[in-house]
């Protein structure tokens, strides 16, 4: 394909669609492309470019994971052989980080290789030649589930905030508050009074910013608050 009149490479195949404009958000996005091949890190500079994506190549994985990567919603292209590590290792190393959504492309692609990028979690796994439109579909997708990664870890870091702002004695409180205790089971609990407890019930509703019960329990759900009682159990 003649990607922008300028760079010819047999890896890409397929015109662009309007379709595909569309579901590009380029603004704040940015696409990191690995792949030893010049002429592969060419075409594709210059077909992303075209959608208006920011892109970014590397010949290596080494010179990829030396790049301060900028805080927005990203997609790695990502070959499988490089010259220093392969690409499904790399994917391993880094899947307890915080890296990018991975679309793999690879000119020696087999069932056992893909299978395995996929059960990691790869977006997709594309094999040289490939079109177009699979790849803008894929980076879409990618995209898409890096800002939703991006949304979840965001909400995760606003609640622990939130809890941490919480007495030690409201933190106790709780998760017996969220387990449904009603308040004199949840004050026998910690040995305080009903009064007492309605109050520290009070100041974790108002502090973590929770407009109802369910609301709380939702928020406990999210940070792994432990709910070890329940009204049922008491006597």
């Amino acid at each position: 394909m003649d990607v922008c009149g300028e760079v010819a490479h047999p890896a890409v195949t397929g015109p662009r669609t309007e379709d595909q404009e569309a579901q590009v958000s380029p603004q704040d996005d940015i696409v990191l492309v690995v792949d030893d091949d010049a002429g592969i890190r060419a075409a594709l500079s210059s077909l992303l470019s075209a959608h208006n994506l920011r892109v970014v190549t590397f010949g290596s994985a080494t010179e990829y994971m030396a790049y301060p990567r900028p805080d927005v919603p990203s997609c790695l292209i990502l070959d499988v052989e490089l010259p220093d590590i392969n690409g499904l290792d790399l994917q391993s190393r880094t899947a307890q980080e915080n890296h990018p959504q991975i679309v793999f492309i690879t000119g020696h692609g087999d069932i056992p290789s893909s299978v395995r990028a996929m059960k990691a979690g790869a977006v997709d796994f594309l094999t040289k030649p490939f079109r177009e439109s699979d790849l803008m579909r894929a980076i879409n997708a990618a995209i898409a589930q890096d800002r939703e990664v991006r949304r979840k870890r965001a909400e995760l870091a606003e609640l622990r905030e939130r809890f941490f702002s919480l007495t030690p004695r409201e933190r106790e409180v709780m998760p017996l508050v969220v387990s449904g205790l009603l308040n004199k089971q949840a004050a026998a609990k910690l040995g305080i009074s009903e009064i007492t407890l309605q109050i520290h019930r009070g100041n974790i509703m108002r502090k973590m910013e929770a407009g109802s019960l369910a609301e709380l329990v939702r928020m406990a759900t999210t940070l792994e608050i432990p709910i070890t009682h329940s009204r049922y159990r008491q006597r």
